[in-house]
Parts: C-alpha cells; structure tokens; sequence
C-alpha cells in the first residue's frame, strides 16, 4: 500500500500549446490538478502526498511565467483552505524561503497554521525547492547545532532535512514522458519505486490514480535484500 506518493507534474505548458492554449492556462489547470489529486489520495488511504510546485532552476523562466506561479501558489494557499480542511489535509510548504514575495510567505504560515490540526492526510508542496538545495540546507544546520562528524549519522541528517519527519517515499512519479528525477527528493526518496507516465499533468485522473496504485501492490520491494 502507497504510504507517500510524490509527483514531478510536468507537462503543464505542453498541454497548453497542444491545445492552443496560453502557456500560463496549463499552469493553472496543473494547480486545480494538485488540489484534486490530494483529496483522490485521501479517499484511498494514501496519508502523503508531496508535490513539486517550485523548483530552484524555475527563477530561470521568464518574470511573466514566474510572476504567474506566484500568484498560483499563492491562490492554492489562500482560496483552497475550506476544500482541504474538509477533507482534513494538512498543508506543509517545503524550500527555502528566500526569494518568494512576502505575501506568498504570509500566505504560507497561515495555510500551515489552519490546517495544522487536520489528520487524514497531508500535502507536501514543494516550492523554491530542490534536492541539492535541501541537502547543503541538511548539512549547514548540522554545523550550526555543532555535531561532530563521529555524530553525523543516516539517522541525524534525515532529521535536518526539509522532509524530517515525514515517512520516506514510496512512489515518485512523473508525467508527460520525461525519465529523470531532475534532483526530487534525492535524500526521502532514495527508496521510492518509479514511474513515468506518458501524459500531460492536467490530464491525470483517478483512473491513473488507481493504476499506480495496482502497479505499486504488485512491485516487490526487496530494499537490498
């Protein structure tokens, strides 16, 4: 059974173009998408959801594209609060804050605070995140609380990362056809199964949902044994 499930939702500005669509309209369908697909995870018992909303390399895309995400994020925080304290989700924004506009950061704390007490499930989203990123993060708060290196253990570091108690990964998939994990999760999900859908974020629907799910019940998961 699928404890934490994570997605790369890529495919937003393509599934745009395909359908003649502007660019920033594929963005804001792969939002609704996130918000849906939390609440299809609670009902099948899967209590974990992380999804990639942010990257690091994404400040490379134009001020408009960029300017837009904002906004979306800001949005899934702000307007989204009554859907997921319904369905009893917890919010959790995970990267660094640096860069994001400050009404972006007010509307994350108070996303965390309102939904802090939900516990049928939680959505992990992942903004100005990237593997490399929380793994220097990791290692910095390491140095500052002082630990020798006879004290740097798999178990002290993972409670320095971003994902410190969270359970580590089940499944990392990918949609829209791209076969790499572009840095995601490289501590958490160092175990993850992976899958790699041909198909745009905004068209995943339950059916895949339960695909997954079917798929992931048949794997075996050996962890090296």
């Amino acid at each position: 059974m699928i404890n934490h499930l994570a997605i790369i939702p890529d495919g937003n500005r393509r599934w745009a173009k395909d359908r003649g669509l502007p660019t920033l309209e594929g963005h804001r369908r792969g939002y609704d998408k996130i918000k849906d697909i939390g609440g299809w995870c609670v009902d099948r018992g899967i209590r974990n959801l992380t999804v990639w909303g942010f990257s690091t390399e994404n400040w490379k895309r134009t001020e408009e594209e960029v300017g837009y995400l904002m906004n979306l994020i800001f949005l899934a925080l702000t307007k989204e609060l009554d859907y997921y304290n319904a369905k009893g989700i917890r919010i959790r924004v995970i990267g660094l804050r640096d860069r994001l506009p400050e009404n972006v950061v007010r509307a994350i704390d108070e996303a965390e605070a309102a939904t802090a007490g939900n516990d049928k499930g939680q959505i992990n989203i992942c903004v100005n995140y990237g593997g490399h990123a929380e793994i220097v993060a990791a290692t910095k708060r390491l140095i500052a609380e002082g630990r020798t290196a006879d004290e740097i253990t798999e178990e002290s570091f993972a409670s320095a990362t971003w994902f410190a108690g969270v359970p580590d990964v089940d499944l990392i998939v990918r949609t829209s056809g791209e076969q790499r994990l572009s840095g995601f999760l490289p501590w958490n999900g160092a175990y993850a199964e992976l899958k790699f859908l041909n198909k745009h974020f905004p068209d995943f629907d339950e059916k895949d949902l339960d695909a997954l799910i079917e798929e992931f019940d048949r794997r075996e998961r050996r962890f090296g044994k």
